[in-house]
C-alpha cells in the first residue's frame, strides 16, 4: 500500500519592501496622526481645567449673584456651540455615508459582477476540461490496467 505524499505549501515571496517616497508617507501619516492625538488630549484638559475653575466658582459661598448669571449665560452659549458642532459633525456623516453608498453603487457592485462572470467562466471551463480531458484519460488508464492484468494472467508479462 502506497503512503500519502504530504501535500506541500505554496511559498509565497515577502512583501516588496517600501519605497522611500512610501516610507515618508507612512512618517507622515503617522505623524500627523500623533498630533491630532495630541490635540484632543490637550483640548479635553482644557476642558476639564474650565470645568473645574467654573464649579470651584460655583461653590464659593460669597459668589455673587450676578456672577452666577453671567457663568451660566456663559453655560447657554457654550451648550449652543455644542449643539451647532454637532449639527455639522452629523451634515459631514450624512454626506460621507452617501459617498460610501456611491461608491459601493458605482464601483464595488461592477467589480463583483465581473467577479462572478469570470467565476461562472471558470467554473465552465472545468466542466469542459473534466469532460474532454479527464475522464477518457481515467478510461484509457482503466483499460491499460486491465490489458496489463490480463497479460500478467496469460504469463505473457511477469508480475
Amino acid at each position: 500500500m502506497a503512503t500519502p505524499l504530504p501535500q506541500q505549501q505554496p511559498v509565497t515571496p515577502p512583501p516588496p519592501a517600501p519605497t522611500p517616497e512610501e516610507l515618508a508617507a507612512i512618517r507622515e501619516a503617522e505623524r500627523k496622526q500623533r498630533t491630532i492625538i495630541a490635540s484632543v488630549i490637550a483640548a479635553v484638559v482644557v476642558i476639564l481645567a474650565i470645568l473645574g475653575v467654573v464649579i470651584y466658582l460655583l461653590l464659593r459661598p460669597a459668589t455673587p449673584t450676578e456672577e452666577v448669571g453671567r457663568i451660566r449665560d456663559v453655560f447657554i452659549i457654550v451648550v449652543a456651540l455644542e449643539s451647532f458642532v454637532i449639527g455639522v459633525a452629523l451634515i459631514v456623516l450624512v454626506i460621507q455615508l452617501a459617498s460610501l453608498i456611491n461608491l459601493l453603487q458605482n464601483e464595488i457592485r461592477p467589480i463583483l459582477k465581473a467577479t462572478t462572470e469570470t467565476v461562472n467562466t471558470l467554473r465552465g471551463t472545468a466542466e469542459f476540461l473534466g469532460e474532454n480531458v479527464v475522464e477518457p484519460v481515467i478510461k484509457l488508464n482503466g483499460y491499460l490496467a486491465g490489458l496489463k492484468r490480463m497479460l500478467e494472467l496469460m504469463g505473457i508479462k511477469p508480475k
